[in-house]
């Protein structure tokens, strides 16, 4: 049930406690603290911020939001929708910073201080930022967190030490960079004391004094400045007190431990522990008020900066000097001019560009521009903020728009998935595992069933509806159907769909080469060793080019089928046909000589039309041999009797009738060519493009240079030539020619 604030009661905030008291009256948060008491002192904390009556309503509607069904819809109807979204907005971000918090882990040695790593804190800072469309929100949550340190140092309860370390890395600096230092120096104070209590307690006791009293010690030391500065005796004009400020800046335990450990000092060299800061009205009175403090305190002459001649690089101005009072005890003096002191503080020079720099120390650092850009606009808003939203809260005016780029949201375990803003289940599905996008079938959102192109929002909870088996669709790279927006989504559909291709090729492509296998009786061979004898790197690259039709199946045939040992010259006789009497029948004619036996020579493999001569051997008939074969002329230089005159004839067929074919010719082909990856696979496919059939190859590589000679079967020589013009056009071939 959802009571609804009576309209006359004029206060906004005491509308949302009694709310919120009807609703969360007895409930405690798991530190212990009841949630309304939480809400009060948080809205304590911004009242002394000088929140507006809305935003001091705020916390008690945010601890409201876990006990309403749907929060979005009562808050609206009680409060109006700029509280509502306020609240609810809020609520998200405190559920996805629980789980963000998880990935905190130890850094550095044994025992040392607890820290978020450099991914978590720039996650948790994105997360934060991304959900603060509304300034309103990082206010609600600076001062939550300052509320919840404040409890558990009070009622002396232990702390989780990823909570203190994310609120000192993360929500301090916040902190510090938006001005609020009030909020920002107790919160580090506070956080360190949880992580380092050791430490804490020893630099505590090493300033023998508490906070309050040396805040009271710095302002009587800010009086005293002040009133020497505008009453100084004869001979020296005093200084117009309208123009002059002197602040008094009490160190803080935190920063005296950074200033020690950025500096590798021992506590007695840090000279700032107590500081002031003294703003004039121009350059002159900087100077003036110098020489005041150096007359009447003692100055560390090695401890003087002068960065309004000098400039800093990032623009900053201002006189640093190091005085010491009458006990001997030093004091950081800051002098600068109104002008200089807001050009510090607008974030330009800001104070955090070099007490933040973490392990760089004190050296100084540049930050993100686009980061700090927006920082830059928040700080503006933040001085805008009571003005913008006092006036026009009721026409629901924020700061939106900021932190659009990002968006977090929830898995069923509560794990948080940073995303782009516009991502859908599909793109969660994907950043989550690869694995589940593709199996993505449906999604529940905040536990509603959505259209898979449902744009996510900030804070919600997502779980994805997967089948068991199966694979994405089309549909989901169309850009106009909006089923996806990551990069990474993207990719992995693409990838899928050109796996599937490849698999399928790739099946093709195994099916013809067993085929093949099994026509040639070479079942039992190895389909790696095939592939590796054919230059490929696995059988699957094989079985792809064959898929593909890259690679015939001849090339294979090729290396399936080793040529025959030749027999000994004089055994193989080729037995000449008795000559018609118009035209001889037979390959080869010896002139003058009918049936006489013939055997082309193995040294030089003739062919028509090639130039031969023949040599009769001692009862193995004609050996035939080209003329430029060198074997040839040596024999006719030691038995030039044997020589006789031998000729080509009619070209012989092989076969009967219709399928009688040409006679074919046993040829060596000598190939050089620098070695690599396909060289055999590529060659071979000149071969089989000229038709031209292979039946035997030998390979050596010597040096990453390879020899190959292939024996080719033609029925002329000379079209050998055009076959030896295109291997020379093969990547890496340094020649061809016939032996």
């Amino acid at each position: 049930m959802v009571i609804i604030p009576p309209k006359n009661d004029v206060s906004v905030t005491a509308q949302a406690r009694r709310f919120a008291e009807s609703l969360v009256g007895g409930e405690h948060l798991a530190s212990g603290e009841g949630e309304l008491q939480h809400a009060d002192a948080q809205s304590a904390i911004l009242q002394s911020l000088g929140a507006t009556d809305e935003l001091l309503a705020a916390p008690y509607l945010v601890c409201t939001c876990a006990h309403l069904s749907r929060p979005q819809e009562a808050l609206t109807k009680a409060f109006g929708a700029p509280l509502a979204n306020l609240a609810v907005a809020t609520h998200q971000l405190i559920r996805v910073q629980a789980q963000a918090r998880g990935s905190a882990h130890q850094v550095g040695p044994p025992g040392g201080l607890t820290v978020l790593g450099a991914a978590e804190i720039d996650t948790v800072r994105k997360m934060l930022l991304a959900f603060s469309r509304d300034l309103r929100v990082v206010m609600l949550r600076l001062a939550s967190r300052l509320q919840t340190l404040r409890f558990h140092a009070n009622q002396k309860i232990p702390l989780s030490p990823a909570v203190a370390a994310e609120s000192l890395q993360v929500f301090a600096p916040l902190a510090n960079r938006l001005g609020i230092w009030q909020i920002k120096w107790e919160m580090e104070d506070l956080a360190f004391r949880f992580l380092e209590p050791e430490v804490y307690r020893d630099i505590a006791a090493r300033l023998h004094q508490k906070r309050a009293e040396r805040e009271q010690d710095m302002e009587a030391l800010s009086q005293r400045i002040l009133q020497g500065l505008t009453g100084q005796a004869s001979g020296q004009a005093p200084l117009d007190p309208a123009g002059l400020e002197v602040q008094g800046r009490p160190k803080h335990i935190y920063s005296i431990v950074k200033k020690m450990r950025g500096k590798s000092l021992p506590f007695e060299r840090v000279f700032d522990v107590r500081a002031l800061r003294i703003i004039t009205r121009n350059v002159a009175d900087c100077y003036a008020v110098l020489s005041w403090v150096h007359a009447h305190f003692s100055p560390i002459e090695s401890e003087f900066d002068d960065y309004i001649a000098r400039p800093k690089p990032n623009g900053y101005q201002s006189l640093h000097t190091v005085v010491r009072d009458e006990g001997g005890a030093p004091i950081e003096v800051q002098i600068r001019t109104r002008a200089m002191h807001d050009h510090a503080e607008s974030g330009v020079a800001a104070h955090w560009a070099y007490k933040e720099a973490g392990a760089k120390g004190y050296a100084g650092v540049l930050a993100n521009s686009d980061y700090d850009s927006k920082i830059a606009m928040l700080r503006q808003l933040l001085a805008w903020e009571r003005d913008l939203f006092g006036s026009l809260a009721t026409e629901g005016v924020s700061s939106a728009g900021l932190f659009d780029d990002r968006i977090y949201v929830l898995t069923p375990e509560a794990a948080v998935v940073d995303l782009p803003k516009g991502a859908t289940p599909v793109d969660f599905a994907y950043t989550v595992h690869t694995d589940l996008g593709h199996r993505c079938r449906g999604a529940h959102v905040d536990g509603v069933l959505v259209p898979l192109n449902t744009p996510l929002q900030n804070g919600q909870t997502v779980a994805i509806v997967a089948a068991k088996e199966g694979g994405p669709s089309r549909d989901w790279l169309n850009f106009e159907l909006g089923f996806v927006v990551s990069a990474r989504a993207k990719t992995k559909i693409r990838a899928w769909f050109n796996a599937q291709a490849l698999q399928t090729t790739i099946a093709k492509g195994r099916e013809a080469v067993e085929k093949l296998l099994q026509r040639e009786g070479k079942t039992a061979l190895k389909l790696d060793t095939l592939a590796e004898q054919m230059g490929f790197k696995g059988a699957d690259a094989l079985f792809e080019v064959v898929g593909k039709d890259e690679l015939s199946l001849r090339s294979i045939e090729t290396v399936l089928r080793p040529p025959e040992a030749a027999p000994p010259p004089d055994e193989r006789l080729l037995k000449k046909a008795p000559p018609e009497p118009t035209a001889p029948k037979g390959g080869i004619l010896v002139v003058g000589i009918d049936s006489l036996m013939t055997q082309l020579a193995k040294c030089c493999k003739p062919a028509p039309p090639d130039p031969i001569g023949g040599f009769v051997t001692r009862g193995k008939g004609v050996s035939v041999h080209r003329l430029d074969c060198r074997n040839f002329q040596e024999l006719m230089q030691r038995s030039g009797e044997r020589v006789i005159q031998v000729t080509w004839g009619k070209p012989a067929k092989t076969g009967n009738g219709a399928g009688a074919q040409q006679a074919k010719y046993p040829v060596d082909v000598a190939v050089e060519a620098t070695d690599r990856q396909g060289l055999l696979r590529d060659v071979s496919e000149v071969f089989s493009r000229q038709k031209t059939n292979v039946i035997g190859v030998q390979t050596q590589t010597i040096k990453e240079v390879a020899w190959m000679t292939f024996t080719v079967e033609v029925s002329d020589s000379t079209r050998l030539d055009k076959v030896l013009q295109e291997i020379q056009q093969v990547k890496g071939v340094t020649l061809a020619k016939r032996r």
